[in-house]
């Protein structure tokens, strides 16, 4: 196997790495929209007998597992050596919340035909919407920050503070997803052992930092 500094390496995630992690980033909305004018046209689709709640569902469900895509890129770049991963998490957590809001609007402008009094009960009444809602309010200064001018405005520091939203939110996500499906599912099971193995990650990692001895300065 290819050690991750040779040069082929270097060149593919210089040259290719982006469009290809955008690529795959569109690839589930390009699915649900050749379903949708499949659907329409009267062919084969795999939307069920309710694609509104279909392409809902899908949606949501597509924003967890890019989330988790985006807490993968900084285990994998550590445990692999290949730095140009860090070039594409901004892209990844960009295209969470774009699918995050896809999902949102679904919901608002066809199950609830833009009623935002509507909306406003669900949020209060319905505990999965209301952690639904709490971790898109959080992903908000995330996408808001998320662009080069943002990080010499803010600062490194400030800004690696605002981004430690992702980890509540991930949870507050997960928690969403699992109400919002009957019963014990298998989808949000897996979701939330990813991403507790990359919490447990990261804890592991910054216990084993702790613990190292600090330089001792030359005299």
């Amino acid at each position: 196997m290819a050690k991750a500094h040779s040069p082929l390496l270097r060149t593919f995630g210089k040259r290719w790495l982006k469009p290809l992690t955008l690529a795959v980033l569109l690839a589930p909305l390009v699915y649900l929209c050749a379903d949708w004018i499949s659907a329409v046209n009267g062919g084969p689709h795999d939307l069920g007998f309710n694609p509104i709640q279909t392409t809902h569902h899908f949606l949501g469900e597509t924003a967890i597992r890019v989330l988790l895509a985006t807490l993968a890129v900084s285990p994998l770049r550590d445990i692999t050596g290949w730095a140009p991963l860090a070039l594409v998490r901004r892209r990844i957590g960009l295209a969470a919340f774009f699918y995050a809001l896809l999902h949102l609007l679904v919901y608002v402008g066809l199950d609830l035909q833009w009623s935002m009094p509507d909306l406003i009960k669900d949020v209060v009444k319905r505990t999965y919407i209301t952690f639904g809602m709490a971790a898109l309010v959080l992903m908000l200064p995330l996408a808001l920050t998320s662009t080069n001018g943002m990080i010499r405005r803010l600062g490194h520091k400030t800004w690696d503070r605002v981004h430690w939203l992702i980890f509540p939110l991930a949870i507050l996500a997960l928690i969403h997803h699992f109400f919002a499906e009957k019963g014990l599912q298998p989808g949000p099971v897996i979701h939330a052992a990813i991403l507790i193995l990359l919490l447990g990650w990261r804890l592991a990692r910054w216990g084993l930092a702790r613990l190292r001895p600090e330089p001792v300065a030359a005299s």
